[in-house]
């Protein structure tokens, strides 16, 4: 079963959508059948809803399901309301990304471009704070639960079942000052490091790589089990878009991919990025 509340909470979604659609029935005839409002069964399957194990009975009767999937149903709909660690950090971290937080815990592959900053689970306490102190409307102590956040989001890259983390970040990231050169010396060093981690490849796409399939930076998450299907999340100042279904990823892939073959090989990413970090010791 999948870790973080966030994952049990798409995955039961997940299933009682597939549940339906192998009834044959819409989401107003299953509501009408069980006294429910059509919208109420459209939430529990969208997620965007909180779903009782005794709403999990009523279907799984409906649906004249086994009791074993009815049991497994209800331990989802149980644990899907326990918090996740990052929840405990309040306005630090806005709700449209705590989802991300959540499904991110549980991925077995991380594919991801960026295209102006260097990527979160490489970021520094210093590079990070910066990042947030832009911010006007957070205050210092939401700014302290942010970093906090983001550098304990680090440990799954060195974790015993570290993710196969893939990312493509465009040269500008490294050149672009944040704070000062002592912070991006900082920043840069920390980037290699990151490199050394048996989970983590990256590649810079750099300045003179010409065109390439994409603009804008976003992430693709994949999940062990294979019930759990790809998604690929866009941020963006107020909220995310998650995208899901075989067309969004498999276009992301492709552009993805494209990204990787226009950028420098690993080997060839970290001698430019030893360059830079030289260039803002000077």
């Amino acid at each position: 079963m999948a870790g973080s509340p966030t994952a049990r909470r798409r995955r039961l979604s997940i299933e009682l959508k597939k549940l339906r659609e192998h009834s044959g029935l819409t989401c107003a005839q299953v509501g009408a059948a069980l006294d429910w409002s059509g919208s109420k069964v459209n939430r529990m399957e969208t997620g965007s809803g909180r779903v009782q194990p005794s709403d999990i009975d009523a279907l799984c009767r409906f649906y004249g399901t086994s009791d074993e999937l009815r049991e497994f149903l209800k331990s989802l709909a149980r644990e899907a309301k326990i918090r996740g660690w990052w929840q405990q950090h309040g306005a630090g971290v806005p709700e449209w990304f705590n989802i991300y937080i959540g499904l991110e815990q549980d991925a077995s592959v991380l594919r991801q471009y960026q295209c102006e900053l260097v990527p979160g689970l490489m970021q520094t306490a210093a590079y990070a704070r910066e990042l947030h102190t832009s911010d006007a409307q957070m205050s210092p102590e939401d700014i302290d639960r942010a970093v906090r956040v983001r550098l304990e989001r680090q440990a799954m890259l060195t974790g015993a079942e570290a993710p196969d983390a893939w990312f493509v970040v465009n040269e500008a990231a490294f050149r672009h000052v944040i704070g000062d050169r002592a912070l991006m010396r900082e920043q840069l060093e920390k980037v290699l490091d990151s490199t050394e981690l048996p989970s983590v490849t990256l590649q810079v796409l750099p300045f003179d790589s010409g065109t390439y399939p994409v603009t804008g930076s976003f992430t693709m998450l994949g999940f062990p089990a294979p019930e759990d299907p790809d998604l690929v999340y866009r941020d963006g100042i107020t909220d995310a878009v998650y995208l899901e279904g075989e067309h969004h990823v498999r276009e992301y892939t492709r552009a993805f991919d494209g990204l990787r073959a226009a950028a420098l090989s690993p080997q060839r990413s970290v001698q430019l990025i030893k360059t830079i970090l030289k260039e803002h010791a000077e």
